[in-house]
């Protein structure tokens, strides 16, 4: 830089300092002024060789942060010096925690320290934004510095968004993806809601470029039109509060892009049906005494003129938020058949709204003004520090924008877990620890028992159930919807089929060897090819389960035995009759991969769709069209989300199935002569079978005579007769019967 252009830089280092002074919200006494000429000498050296991403000197960054802390929020001097140093001991070796408590007290150091903290936690490198945010959290819940800590990184936040046009595309949506996620909720929480609104549509521009400028240029658009309804809305009812001679003013407040945005993707409306796209506001000037008896006064004038929606009225006047926002909020019925929001306010509650409880202590005076902003600061440490009574509110105060498909359940001992929306019960256990998740066998739900596929919302306190003999089946991967707890289940599934194929291959060599035939590489390629398998595996798990019986291990004997046979037999396979065996054997074979539809799980006739053309294995869903039956997408394809959002009432579940691994639910009748442990000694013939599991049994004795149904999930037909059998031979069963 040549001298000229250092002296124009210092000349507005010079103006930015003064400017903060001069819009200082509170009155700034001499005492204040040396603090924060300190501070900014401390400043300017701290970073005087340091410049922004724009090329412009570091200070400025500061000085803006400063600027936003004392204009925007209305915080005093002390915090004015802290926001001037936030970034002075992590930027500068010459400068430590110790150094800023010597030289300006242990509040101000309290605060940078605090702020050095935060800015160390957000730059662990490869962190995704869900953890980052859980660590704020953390940070929050267990803060136990100063609170002005929070205020003035929102305020740091706030500028960091206003300049970020010259970084790269990737730090700039995930700064703005992060600014959506914690700091416009922690805005909010605060009672910092201009800051809040511009936070989520700067958030906006940067994550949905396209929408952001779409819905800017149409507000511009259509500003000339609102301008006028305003006018139009205002001038009835002016006369009326002239009349009663009010002081008084009516603004229009434009909605947020941000909300503008929420609400089309909420309602499926576009931007020109967004009808309550601003809010007017009657401002009035009044003292403490009569505010309220004036706010209720002019809402009995605006609903004289306007016909007023009875379930939208919002008194938080009478009930104060906790944030400390008072208000009288009503919803009208304007001119064009329009519904209006019209917000009355006196002048104290409009500062409020707009700058926290700071702006209280503009009406105090003297000592007072350092004890109200002590009573705000006390009130916001508890409102983030106490999780005994606030932790549900707190957190559901949280709804993290756009991430947010995030909630928050508690454990027994009221730790703190966040899920992503739409998690169930089940999830809950696998995100505990793998082998709580893989030894569940039941939860209770705010100490009630629910199923492990019951989904979980914000402030459930979860408690699982395990046992050493539970172990996950496939339905489990319909009961779960994070990644971490369906990859453990697939994992598990996978090492019990291993060890099910492992016994299968025993089996398999014992009842080969029956048939003259030795198991080794090339009968396992053989049988393998037979069955019209993929793996080994595969070929050993089936024979495990029982799928693969005696009798089609003889008709591949015989095809094997007899190379002609086998040829001759391939061709009448591709004739139109087909053997009994043959069918026995398609029933293992054919059924791979197949399509089931709905929550029945049927099998139904589809055709695949052009667009996006699924294969096994693919997330799909079934579209029912009006010519062409059923139509089978990808949930992914580019049609869907029209699909979905048009016709919902025409889509159907469907999954892609294993036919080993399909479950079916099969009835069995039993009857006989009663004796004592009879039911003991058949429900341990049931459990002692593989891939059995029993859904409901119910017994009645009648003169020493007994009936009985039990229905039982299996795999197959072949399990199912074994069963039978095995039931039979139990002593005083007379008939075993499949319904």
């Amino acid at each position: 830089m040549t001298a000229e252009d250092i002296e124009i830089e210092n000349a507005a280092i010079t103006r930015a300092y003064k400017e903060l002074l001069q819009v200082s919200y509170t009155t700034l006494s001499n005492d204040d002024k040396k603090l924060i000429r300190s501070a900014f000498e401390v400043a300017m050296d701290g970073h005087k060789d340091q410049r922004r991403k724009s090329g412009e000197a570091y200070i400025f960054h500061p000085l803006a942060v400063a600027k936003i802390v004392a204009q925007e929020i209305g915080l005093d001097g002390t915090s004015i010096a802290a926001a001037l140093l936030h970034d002075v001991v992590e930027d500068s070796p010459d400068y430590t925690i110790k150094d800023i408590e010597k030289r300006f007290g242990k509040t101000v150091a309290t605060i940078v320290d605090g702020l050095t903290k935060i800015s160390s936690l957000s730059k662990e490198k490869d962190m995704d934004v869900s953890l980052q945010a859980e660590n704020f959290r953390k940070m929050l819940l267990t803060l136990n510095d100063d609170v002005r800590v929070i205020i003035i990184k929102i305020a740091d936040r706030l500028h960091n968004m206003q300049t970020m046009d010259s970084m790269r595309p990737d730090k700039q949506e995930k700064i703005a993806s992060e600014t959506l996620y914690i700091y416009a909720p922690l805005a909010h929480r605060i009672g910092l809601y201009n800051i809040k609104t511009e936070l989520e549509d700067l958030g906006l521009k940067y994550t949905e470029p396209d929408v952001y400028q779409d819905i800017l240029s149409k507000i511009k658009d259509s500003k000339e039109e609102q301008d006028e309804y305003i006018k139009q809305f205002s001038s009835v009812i002016q006369k009326s509060l002239d009349k009663e001679q009010f002081d008084y003013t009516i603004k229009g407040r434009p909605k947020s892009i941000f909300s503008i945005k929420k609400k089309m993707k909420n309602q499926g409306v576009s931007f020109d049906e967004v009808y309550d796209k601003f809010a007017i506001r009657i401002i009035y000037k009044s003292d403490i005494e009569n505010e309220k008896f004036f706010a209720w006064k002019i809402y009995s004038i605006v609903t004289d003129h306007f016909r007023p929606n009875p379930i939208r009225l919002r008194d938080w006047i009478s009930s104060p938020k906790s944030t400390g926002y008072e208000a009288l909020h009503i919803t009208v019925m304007g001119p064009k058949g329009r519904w209006v929001e019209v917000q009355i306010r006196s002048e104290r509650m409009n500062e409020i709204a707009e700058k926290g409880y700071a702006a209280h202590y503009k009406y105090k005076q003297g000592n007072e003004k350092e004890d109200n902003l002590e009573t705000w600061i006390n009130r916001l440490q508890e409102a983030l520090e106490n999780p005994e009574t606030n932790a549900v509110d707190f957190v559901e105060q949280f709804k993290l924008n756009l991430y947010s498909k995030e909630i928050f359940v508690f454990t027994p001992r009221g730790d703190l877990k966040s899920l992503p929306k739409g998690a169930t019960a089940l999830d809950f256990a696998f995100s505990i620890h793998t082998e709580v998740g893989i030894k569940t066998r039941g939860a209770k739900v705010n100490g009630k028992l629910v199923p492990l596929s019951h989904e979980l919302v914000s402030g459930d306190q979860v408690d699982i159930l395990t046992s050493e003999s539970a172990k996950p089946n496939s339905n489990w991967l319909d009961y779960t919807s994070t990644a971490r707890a369906r990859s453990k289940i697939k994992s598990a599934l996978r090492e019990d089929k291993k060890r099910i194929g492992e016994e299968g291959k025993e089996i398999l060599r014992r009842k080969l060897k029956q048939l003259k035939i030795t198991l080794n590489e090339a009968s396992i390629n053989e049988l393998v090819n037979f069955f019209k398998l993929k793996t080994s595996l595969d070929l050993f798990y089936r024979v495990g389960i029982g799928t693969i019986d005696n009798s089609m291990l003889k008709n591949f004997a015989a095809s094997r035995s007899n190379a002609l046979m086998s040829f001759i037999k391939n061709k009448i396979k591709r004739k139109a009759t087909v053997s009994k065996e043959d069918i026995e054997k398609e029933e293992v074979t054919a059924n791979y991969d197949s399509l089931v539809f709905g929550r029945e799980e049927e099998k139904l006739d589809y055709k695949i769709s052009n667009c996006c053309n699924p294969i096994p294995g693919d997330q799909v869903f079934g579209f029912l069209t009006v010519s062409d039956g059923i139509k089978v997408h990808k949930k992914n394809c580019p049609n869907a989300v029209s699909l979905q959002s048009n016709y919902a009432y025409r889509i159907m579940t469907a999954k892609w199935v294993d036919s080993s691994q399909t479950e079916f639910l099969a009835k069995i009748a039993i009857s006989g002569i009663d004796h004592i442990g009879l039911v003991n000694e058949i429900t341990q013939v049931i459990s002692s079978n593989m891939n059995v599991n029993m859904k409901t049994l119910s017994f009645e004795s009648d003169d020493g005579l007994f009936s009985g149904k039990i229905h039982l999930v299996v795999k197959n037909n072949t399990i199912i007769k074994k069963l039978i059998e095995k039931l039979k031979k139990i002593n005083g069963i007379d008939k075993v019967t499949r319904v």
